[in-house]
């Protein structure tokens, strides 16, 4: 379909509107479409050139070999999920993570979630039939609601100014958290909740941190306290998929006279809807934010290239992200040859494994699911295609929450498929919990220090 876009307040045309684009609402009314867009239009922005700029500074670090990327948050948020409880427990889940990775591994760790945005979904299906009744999909809340109903399921752009609404107060929780002395690094004992401190990968990282207390300790004593201890840069991101959406916080910068997205740090495009003559390629090669695409195992060397001559003409380090998402059966088939070709043209992208997307299968209960083994195996999988080749790898994206949830079986405080039942909370994808985040990164810390 095409997109339907309401230009800016400076009645600027953008080039990506004319052109096809999939995964689209279908908006039943134009005109509360046009005005929601137009007051979106007029909104502050949610984050700034300066942070976005910053972020593309510390992503080439990563494609140059020289910090790891930890990307990770929910499937897909929910408006009721903007609590400071449910925001902070997700805060908890990243930071114990990266602690994990920068100790364990001895490598910076950029810090991105999958928060204040992510509130739309990709879907196989338009539609939606139960018991003879055919309703739209759900799209996530930004489009329209869980509910099986009627008028639940339809289309309403007014939930485009609530996803804005629900995503200005995520980032100013994570802002305060972030440099409001919650993240300092005294509070490594702190961000342990019970029933991970309970579970064999709580243990361990109660060991860690009282290593990192001994070692902060030192330090202190002979005088050296720095800043970057007290707090923690933390940059937002999400699939730059509805775009409507992204088109009316799309801005040009005062400074520059560049286009950027305000609407996060960094934006994806995934895997449905990259196609090269679609209007979010257009997009996202327009913006001048970090920008990532999905590659499936379908992905071809002459796609990705081309995708690199789109998206990074420059060539420039952190400009461009590739997120993979193999399959723990495919990745060592299908992974070389694309990293092989795309470093032998002199591109410099970052390599990130999804171990998520490629690995969900249906259990006996119904559930939709993923084995943490086959999600650390694809892991393990992307770390043996880069140390073929020579080449970084530049760090994981997964879906995870702060909470105690049964959505993927195994993991260390392992859960089974008949648990599934106890604690299934996502709208759309099952998620990692937190003893099954730790246990992944001490893993993933384990073989990064392998190399």
């Amino acid at each position: 379909m095409t997109v339907n876009v309401e230009p800016d307040k400076t009645g600027q045309e953008f080039p990506w509107q004319s052109l096809p684009a999939a995964q689209q609402p279908e908006w039943p009314d134009p005109e509360a479409l046009r005005k929601s867009l137009a007051d979106l239009a007029s909104y502050p922005p949610l984050v700034f050139a300066g942070e976005c700029d910053q972020l593309r500074t510390r992503l080439a670090a990563v494609a140059r070999g020289e910090a790891f990327l930890l990307q990770g948050g929910d499937c897909a948020e929910a408006f009721d999920g903007v609590s400071a409880d449910q925001i902070r427990n997700k805060l908890k889940t990243l930071l114990q993570m990266a602690v994990v990775l920068t100790y364990a591994a001895s490598v910076p760790v950029v810090k991105i979630g999958r928060i204040a945005g992510q509130y739309s979904k990709p879907r196989s299906k338009s539609t939606e039939t139960r018991d003879g009744v055919t309703l739209p999909v759900y799209r996530g809340d930004s489009v329209n609601g869980f509910a099986f109903t009627e008028e639940a399921r339809r289309p309403d752009p007014e939930r485009l100014k609530r996803m804005y609404n629900a995503s200005a107060s995520t980032l100013n929780l994570v802002r305060a958290f972030t440099t409001g002395g919650y993240a300092d690094l005294r509070q490594v004992h702190a961000w342990n909740q019970d029933f991970v401190r309970n579970s064999p990968s709580g243990q361990r990282y109660e060991r860690l941190a009282k290593e990192i207390d001994s070692a902060l300790s030192f330090m202190n004593a002979c005088g050296v306290d720095p800043e970057e201890f007290r707090t923690v840069e933390f940059y937002a991101s999400h699939e730059a998929l509805v775009l409507d959406y992204e088109t009316a916080l799309t801005r040009t910068d005062s400074r520059t006279g560049r286009l950027y997205d305000v609407s996060g740090h960094m934006v994806w495009i995934g895997e449905r809807t990259r196609q090269l003559d679609h209007a979010h390629i257009e997009f996202a090669s327009r913006i001048s934010n970090p920008i990532g695409v999905k590659l499936g195992p379908t992905t071809s060397v002459d796609e990705a290239l081309t995708l690199i001559d789109r998206l990074d003409p420059e060539r420039e380090p952190g400009r461009l992200t590739f997120i993979t998402r193999m399959g723990a059966g495919k990745v060592r088939d299908r992974l070389p040859e694309l990293v092989e070709k795309v470093t032998a043209s002199g591109a410099m992208p970052v390599w990130i494994c999804d171990p998520m997307h490629g690995n969900t299968y249906e259990a006996e209960t119904g559930h939709k699911t993923r084995r943490f083994d086959d999600v650390l195996d694809e892991v393990k999988g992307f770390f043996e295609v880069h140390r073929g080749l020579g080449t970084h790898p530049g760090g994981i994206h997964v879906e995870l929450t702060g909470d105690d949830v049964t959505e993927c079986v195994g993991g260390g405080d392992e859960v089974f498929e008949d648990d599934l039942h106890q604690r299934y909370e996502t709208a759309c994808d099952p998620r990692l919990n937190r003893s099954q985040s730790l246990d992944l990164a001490f893993l993933v810390a384990e073989m990064y220090r392998g190399q």
